[in-house]
């Protein structure tokens, strides 16, 4: 073979690293290139960490193309670490067998090197930061020293292409992370007409006093109340009152979340982490970096998580899932639930040690009924809301007499409950003015609406409407248990839904409670669903 012109050689890859953004596919044409003039049948770019104990594969190629090991972050002990660093620190290795070289046959375990030819030049950043180049070739001794020093003419190059290859990945994954929160901005907007606290001045005053107090400082807030009182709209109101309101409001629905998922979900995961986990995603707790985490229903987390939660908030680091460096985040923690966690702890079902974490400025909501004068106002507001989001020109008038009778009912599901019957009785009287009639309060599945109360186990008097008239009186009184009274309401609310538990139309939505809840509820009472309740009744 003809002698190579360095300086052509140098311009050659030069060109082929500068080819493409994508490191993959920029390495893959300059292995094309080397196959050309000198062994090559695998080339690697990758970066090494000594403190974090990884190797990075920023990209492998082959003679077939990218590999799928490419992006591959793998964990060394931390003897072939301190190894590795000391032998690739500024020393060019010529290799003629990686078997026998003591830092490639301590490597080879991690990155399935089965024994080959293997030129490795070390790549210093203007950062400090060591990566190395690798070029393997099968067979054994087939470098010379000539190949040795023409690849080293290359390095500058091959270490701007490293460069360039981190700086395009992290402006790829802010890419990523931007166009997340914009979805997430954009689904929260979609949910959200403005951010009016209805009562602010009212039923809800004293609340929102509390929440000035503390919404400048950094103390985790604990919000107590029965199931569609507002819990969201007042932990968004104190992230809008606090030095965070430029930040992020992330929400996370700890009950609706599958216990297998909660991990992944709250603290992300790396690409390659389980099956399917094709790329990094950044989890609840990170991506409300700088601003407020709402947990929602924190009462509904499993033990597991409630010390993997708990931890978070001790050591303000998360950790990805198959990751090994910890990530420091600077949130604040927002948590809510309908549950009575003083008596979970009592229980055995909540963490006393988290308990104390989350409870150091407890808010209780009142439900809707313990703050009638706010109704008239709510009522507007979501005659104004709903109406918009119809596509109504204006929203209907409500005639005389018919505001009195809203608010002399208990609103067993609250605020919920009037948004989901306000927007029936839009949808039932388009152009019309709405009565009581239009409001359809006896319509409920079971007859007349009876709310038990989960937090306090109380009864609250139902409104009942006959064909002629309103009445506000309670039930007949009968000298059953609360329990039994529980179990009957829920077994008729199950036998109006055929079953259906979960989802829209479903008995928990019905009912006012979270799906977990009333199925623990059900398990409590004895009473059978899904494939158990079917055997029963078949």
């Amino acid at each position: 073979m003809s002698p190579i012109d360095p300086n052509l050689f140098f311009r050659d890859v030069t060109l082929t690293l500068c080819s493409s953004l994508d490191i993959n596919v920029a390495l893959h044409r300059c292995l094309l290139y080397l196959r050309k003039i000198l062994p090559a049948d695998t080339m690697v770019l990758g970066l090494s960490d000594p403190e974090a104990c990884t190797l990075t594969h920023l990209a492998i190629v082959t003679a077939a193309g990218p590999s799928s090991s490419s992006g591959e972050v793998i964990v060394l002990p931390p003897e072939v670490s301190k190894l590795m660093d000391e032998c690739i620190h500024d020393n060019d290795r010529l290799i003629s067998d990686t078997r026998l070289d003591p830092l490639t046959a301590a490597v080879a375990p991690f990155v399935k090197n089965q024994g080959c030819s293997e030129i490795l030049l070390p790549l210093r950043t203007r950062d400090d930061r060591v990566g190395y180049m690798v070029l393997q070739a099968k067979g054994f001794n087939l470098y010379r020293e000539e190949q040795m020093r023409l690849m080293q003419t290359i390095r500058e190059p091959l270490t701007i292409a490293m460069a360039n290859a981190m700086r395009h990945q992290e402006v790829l994954e802010l890419k990523d992370r931007l166009a997340e929160d914009n979805r997430e901005l954009k689904k929260e907007l979609s949910q959200r007409v403005g951010h009016e606290v209805v009562g602010a001045h009212g039923g809800l005053k004293a609340v929102m006093e509390m929440i000035q107090k503390v919404a400048p400082l950094q103390s985790k807030v604990l919000l107590l109340g029965e199931t569609g009182t507002g819990k969201e709209v007042v932990a968004n109101a104190l992230h809008r009152l606090s030095p965070r309101r430029d930040g992020p409001f992330i929400k996370v629905n700890c009950g609706a979340i599958p216990e297998t998922l909660i991990d992944s979900e709250l603290f992300g995961y790396e690409k390659g982490a389980f099956s399917g986990a094709d790329a990094r995603k950044r989890g609840r707790f990170e991506r409300a970096d700088g601003g407020t985490l709402f947990l929602d229903e924190i009462g509904e987390l499993p033990p597991s998580a409630q010390v993997r939660l708990l931890r978070v908030l001790q050591t303000q680091e998360i950790e990805r899932v198959g990751a090994t460096q910890a990530i420091s985040v600077d949130i604040r923690v927002v948590a809510a639930t309908h549950r009575n966690l003083e008596k979970m702890v009592s229980e055995g079902l909540f963490r006393e040690d988290l308990w104390f974490r989350l409870s150091s400025f407890p808010v209780v909501i009142p439900p809707l009924r313990q703050r009638r004068q706010d109704i008239p106002e709510m009522i507007q507001y979501l005659l104004d809301k709903k109406a918009k989001e119809l596509g109504l020109r204006k929203p209907p008038e409500i005639a005389a007499g018919a505001v009195e009778m809203l608010c002399d009912y208990p609103w067993p599901g609250n605020v919920r409950e009037l948004e989901n019957v306000v927007e029936r009785a839009l949808i039932q009287n388009m152009g019309r003015s709405l009565t009581l009639d239009s409001f359809a309060l006896s319509q409920h599945p079971n007859g007349p609406l009876t709310a038990l109360d989960d937090s306090c186990g109380c009864v609250f008097p139902c409104l009942t409407q006959g064909e002629d008239e309103v009445s506000l009186q309670p039930s007949p009184f009968e000298a059953i248990s609360l329990d039994q009274l529980a179990e009957r309401h829920i077994r008729r609310t199950l036998e109006a839904t055929s079953g259906k538990i979960h989802g829209p139309g479903g008995a928990a939505e019905l009912l006012g409670v979270n799906a977990s809840t009333l199925r623990n509820r059900m398990n409590r009472l004895g009473i059978s669903y899904g494939r158990k309740s079917r055997n029963t009744t078949s």
